[in-house]
């Protein structure tokens, strides 16, 4: 997927980078809400080594004080430092819990020790910093002191002897300050992951169903699957299955694709133009009787003499579609019981519609029969253009035993439903018994601001076909 088509699959799925936006940013907001405040307090010592005014005992006592300060940051977490804390400041933990919350660290070619403690409570964070600084120092100052040998009494009893002082002294040149905001957990960093984490999170879910996903989205991506060309793209109306004739509609943008459709079909072929054209799917629910009425409306409307037949023997439509009677039509014809023009009826000036009539037991049979061709011819003599409404392909094989009495055929194919499978199984079960595809029909396609014109009155008012319900013929449609 290059950049362009990663861009358009996130506009086209952008609820679902809404949907992790929202849900990441929430559950920021959330962790911080829930977490406990976090305080910081920091202490600074000066490590010092007690020597003469002579420059170069300042010297090497400088470098010593520097060898030894990076040992000095390891003991501060120790126990020997946090336990006598601990029982300062009677804290409830223990000292191997204090020394989890207290860091040292001391900067390269420095002799200052940084002394951390963390604590929920801002006050004690710097109570224990202070103390522990407190600790530490006299820790290292003790065991820094020389010792004697073979020394009796203790150092700090009474009348002991006199013990040297530590070649080293540690100061505090900045004492731990109550801090005032907590260093956990940080709102804005928070709010920022969560937006991040959302849009990479939902990028991460379009690209994941982009790539599983095969259903074609535009009709380019028609065209490159089956190499057939478009002829027409019918946007999606959400009013289409409560007013399923565009053209009553006037001039809305789904009556003017179906205009389109009709001009590119005339001229797709000029030199050979298919009279008995069939109107076909992959599944149901693409919309092909949809488009098969109207074309047919769109014919008519155009001056075209139009017989539309109902070839879907199995779920017949184009009869209710229009009102028109059902119980007789091309079955009754089929079977001899009656003559196409006792059974044809009239759905404008200039379009007849034949209904698909009763259901039959054996409806592939009819229509690859002899007489079913008989029919199609005879409709061809008498009418400009006939459109056969069929049934889909891939579930039953009534399809491919018609196709062969055309003179060509339509493939209507669903945006974002109709997978390339599919649809390329479509056209080579109607290649392999020789129709001939005509091209494809994108029905339902997104519609965009760049396809809508705005409004078409911007090119003149047409007048909208009036529709009259006859009691014998149904539903008219006159121009």
């Amino acid at each position: 997927m290059d950049l362009h088509g990663f861009l358009k699959a996130l506009a086209r799925r952008w609820p679902t980078v809404l949907v992790c936006l929202v849900l990441a940013v929430g559950t920021a907001l959330a962790a911080t809400n829930l977490t406990t405040p976090v305080y910081e307090a920091r202490t600074q010592l000066f490590v010092a080594t007690r020597t003469g005014e002579d420059t170069a005992q300042l010297s090497q006592g400088q470098t010593f004080s520097q060898a030894r300060v990076q040992s000095y940051a390891a003991i501060v977490p120790t126990r020997r430092v946090t336990e006598p804390v601990v029982r300062e400041l009677k804290l409830r933990m223990t000292p191997e819990e204090l020394a989890s919350r207290v860091t040292a660290e001391a900067p390269l070619d420095t002799v200052l020790i940084n002394i951390t403690v963390r604590d929920t409570v801002p006050s004690r964070a710097a109570k224990i910093a202070n103390a522990v600084a407190a600790g530490f120092t006299a820790v290292v100052e003790r065991l820094e002191r020389p010792t004697q040998l073979n020394r009796q009494p203790s150092a700090y009893e009474p009348g002991g002897p006199d013990v040297p002082d530590s070649p080293v002294s540690l100061g505090v040149t900045q004492p731990a300050v109550v801090p005032a905001d907590p260093v956990s957990p940080r709102p804005l960093l928070n709010l920022t992951a969560g937006v991040l984490g959302g849009l990479l999170l939902g990028a991460g879910l379009v690209v994941l169903r982009e790539t599983l996903d095969t259903t074609v989205k535009t009709s380019q991506a028609l065209s490159e699957c089956t190499g057939l060309p478009s002829l027409g793209s019918i946007p999606y109306d959400r009013n289409a299955p409560k007013q399923p004739l565009a053209a009553v509609t006037g001039n809305s943008g789904r009556a003017e694709a179906f205009r389109k459709l009709r001009t590119n079909l005339q001229f797709a072929q000029v030199d050979d133009r298919p009279q008995i054209i069939m109107v076909t799917s992959s599944l149901p629910g693409e919309g092909k009787t949809n488009t098969a009425v109207n074309l047919a409306l769109s014919l008519a409307e155009a001056g075209v003499s139009t017989c539309l037949v109902d070839c879907d023997l199995r779920r017949p439509t184009v009869a209710k579609t229009f009102g028109l009677v059902e119980d007789a039509g091309l079955t009754t014809v089929l079977i001899g019981q009656s003559r196409v023009e006792e059974v044809m009826q009239r759905a404008g000036s200039r379009l007849s519609v034949l209904a698909s009539g009763a259901t039959p037991p054996n409806p592939t049979e009819l229509l690859a029969s002899a007489r079913m061709g008989e029919v199609l011819g005879e409709l061809a003599t008498t009418y400009e253009a006939v459109i056969v409404d069929t049934a889909p392909l891939l579930p039953v094989a009534d399809t491919v035993g018609l196709a062969p009495l055309t003179q060509g055929s339509l493939l209507v194919v669903r945006a974002s439903k109709t997978s390339r499978d599919q649809v390329r199984t479509a056209a080579e079960a109607l290649e392999r018994v020789g129709s001939r595809i005509l091209g494809t029909v994108f029905n339902m396609a997104a519609t965009s601001q760049s396809d809508s014109y705005g409004s078409y009155t911007t090119y003149g008012e047409l007048p909208a076909p009036r529709v009259s319900v006859h009691p014998k013929e149904g539903a008219g449609l006159d121009s």
